[in-house]
């Protein structure tokens, strides 16, 4: 059989790996206090261990094992329990009473031993580099039983993210424990063997305290193991503690092993790897341990995360220096990979940490609350991302209607979706790094009502911008006038509004100051007023003033994009220089574009019918009568026909007699 030896620690690396350990400790220690400080349950006194009527520990795990296996073949009824609960890999360990709890952890881990130690003498016998498929099984099965061994203990006060690696932890030391102590007769245990059949119906105390120990099985009075016997959440705290405390001692089976020992000081899952032979190979203080780790596991982590680290800063580096993309979902697909990449590089780290250095102890409860914190906040971000791809892919979608969609609520509603599910992953996340989801859920009651006091005002832009958006004042693309204030609507966010002004400078209006404003919204118009008046010189015959109405009237109501009702065309006044008709209608257009350019249209052909009538436009005018005083003579007369202008655009005038 193979022995790995466990040399101890040369006192100049004491410093070095002490400091490593506190920095850890300073990363995330206060969030593990609870689960990680066997500490904090104290060993009870030798009289709280006393069980009433019961003998002294006499026995060793062997014995008990050998005992039970007795009784497995002299009852068949027996035998074939034994087979469900150790062959068949979903049956749960009998935890009826006391004494079926603790002999089915023993038989349990007798046969995931008995598995271990032949697949592993086996595979070291070899120089293959991989396992063979039934050597996998083999490993698979082992990891099995040691997973339903952990069944007959309450684990509900360590975090879903490292219960699984904590509970082979706890497994391997419990067994530590029992093979280097004495335990009492199996028949001085209170209840049926493990199973076995219950024939003599009395009741058995709630809690069965193991002699010489603080380790307690009792009844669990709720949750979802309801009357199970199991070893208590307190005993489960206190067996690190408790093997640390007798691990040197000699062991009383004759397993002759540390099988704990081995497990943590070896890398590979349950089966070292044939490269860990170049480290048994090598210079001695390479297998020294501290911290519950050997100094070569320290450096291959250490080289692990500064690798890792390296190629996250050369990512973002090259990454710098990469141009744009100018296609929106081809930047928010970049923005997506950041997130993944990251992620992997967690998995990958935790990988090679859990599955090849194999870290274990409180620094494997470290390095999972730094992995899963990571890994949960990478999560929301990877979330909040890909939501807004999707936003992306929605709004510019060719397929959809764009004339029924809009993009400013779609941008709003997604961004808000997006933070909520953000959130909800968080909060999960959370829960599984070991957090209570009532801390959870109350945490984020303080801290929204927090919120809400500290971001009044941006709640009221936001609550503005959601009455913008229930009554439709405006939307995204439209020309709007706003008090003094005028230009397209580029986009209305949660906090504030873009307009892009007529001169094209970008102002921003926050949300709750929009939606007091008067507003004007111009692109609501189904039609365009076309209104104008054409001035006719008052030497135009009547019948020609009649003609010219009649004809544009006519054109008027022929074009296909003038409305038919209103539309007018009368003489309304007669002005100080000129003779009035009004040319009242409304043009159908669908853009400012496009009725300015209908206009010109008409007013180049109402120009042209003015002109085939032979009637002229009038212009300001006015007579001007010059007379000398006391001569007698007529005054002469500054006529505008006469009227001439200059060169610099000022009116000269000429006198008539």
């Amino acid at each position: 059989m193979t022995r790995f030896p466990i040399p101890t620690l040369s006192l100049k690396l004491v410093p070095i790996l002490a400091l490593t350990a506190l920095l850890l400790a300073g990363m995330v220690g206060p969030a593990l206090a609870q689960a990680t400080d066997s500490t904090s349950v104290p060993a009870p006194s030798p009289a709280a261990n006393a069980n009433p009527a019961s003998d002294p520990a006499t026995t060793t795990t062997t014995n008990l094992i050998r005992t039970m296996m007795q009784a497995v073949g002299e009852s068949r009824e027996m035998k074939a329990e034994y087979d469900r609960i150790v062959n068949n890999p979903i049956a749960p360990p009998d935890t009826r009473s006391p004494r079926a709890t603790l002999g089915s952890f023993l038989l349990i881990m007798q046969e995931a031993n008995r598995i271990w130690l032949d697949t592993r003498d086996t595979y070291l016998q070899t120089s293959k580099l991989k396992l063979t498929p039934e050597e996998m099984e083999n490993v698979a099965e082992v990891k099995a039983l040691i997973e339903k061994a952990s069944q007959t203990m309450d684990l509900s006060g360590i975090p879903a993210a490292t219960r699984h690696r904590t509970s082979i932890e706890l497994v391997l030391q419990l067994q530590e424990i029992f093979d280097r102590i004495f335990l009492p007769e199996l028949t001085d245990i209170p209840g049926v063997d493990a199973g076995g059949v219950q024939v003599d119906g009395g009741t058995l105390r709630d809690k069965w305290i193991i002699p010489g120990t603080g380790l307690t099985i009792a009844r669990m009075a709720d949750g979802p193991r309801q009357g199970e016997f199991l070893f208590t959440a307190a005993s489960v705290d206190r067996i690190p503690e408790d093997y640390f405390t007798i691990e040197t001692l000699p062991m009383t089976s004759d397993k002759g092993e540390d099988f704990y020992a081995y497990y943590i000081y070896t890398p590979g899952n349950l089966i070292p790897p044939q490269w860990y032979e170049y480290i048994m190979d090598g210079p001695e203080w390479l297998k020294l341990h501290f911290g519950g780790q050997t100094v070569w596991q320290w450096m291959g982590m250490a080289l692990t995360i500064a690798v890792l680290l390296l190629c996250c800063i050369a990512y973002i580096r090259w990454n710098s220096f990469r141009p744009v993309p100018l296609n929106l979902a081809r930047r928010q697909m970049r923005s997506i990979l950041h997130p993944v990449l990251l992620l992997l590089a967690v998995w990958l780290a935790v990988y090679v940490c859990n599955e090849q250095i194999n870290i274990t102890g409180s620094l494997l409860l470290y390095l999972s609350t730094v992995s899963g914190v990571v890994f949960w906040v990478t999560s929301a971000w990877l979330t909040y991302q890909v939501l807004q791809l999707i936003y992306i892919w929605a709004v510019h979608n060719p397929s959809l209607n764009k004339t029924s969609l809009d993009a400013s609520l779609l941008r709003t509603g997604f961004k808000v979706l997006s933070l909520a599910i953000s959130i909800i992953v968080l909060g999960y996340g959370a829960t599984q790094i070991g957090i209570p989801i009532y801390g959870v859920v109350a945490g984020l009651g303080v801290g929204g009502l927090a919120i809400a006091l500290a971001a009044q005002p941006t709640l009221e832009n936001f609550i503005g911008g959601l009455i913008l958006y229930a009554d439709g004042i405006v939307r995204v693309g439209e020309f709007c006038e706003f008090d003094d204030l005028a230009g397209t609507v580029e986009e209305i966010g949660i906090r504030s509004t873009r307009i892009r002004a007529l001169d094209r400078t970008l102002i921003t209006v926050a949300n709750g100051d929009l939606s007091k404003r008067k507003i004007v919204n111009y692109s609501k118009r189904d039609v365009f007023l076309f209104r104008h008046k054409i001035g006719l010189r008052y030497e135009t015959p009547s019948d020609v003033l009649k003609a010219v109405s009649s004809q544009v009237h006519d054109y008027m109501v022929a074009h296909d994009r003038v409305s038919e009702d209103p539309l007018r065309v009368r003489l309304v006044e007669y002005g100080d220089y000129a003779i009035l008709i009004d040319v009242y209608a409304n043009i159908r257009a669908s853009t400012m574009d496009e009725f300015l350019m209908l206009q010109e249209d008409l007013l180049y052909e109402i120009r042209a019918l003015v002109e085939a009538n032979g009637a002229e436009f009038a212009f300001p005018s006015s007579t001007v009568y010059l007379a000398r005083d006391g001569d007698g003579a007529e005054p002469e007369t500054l006529s505008p026909p006469e009227a001439a202008t200059g060169a610099n655009g000022n009116r000269r005038w000429t006198a008539t007699a």
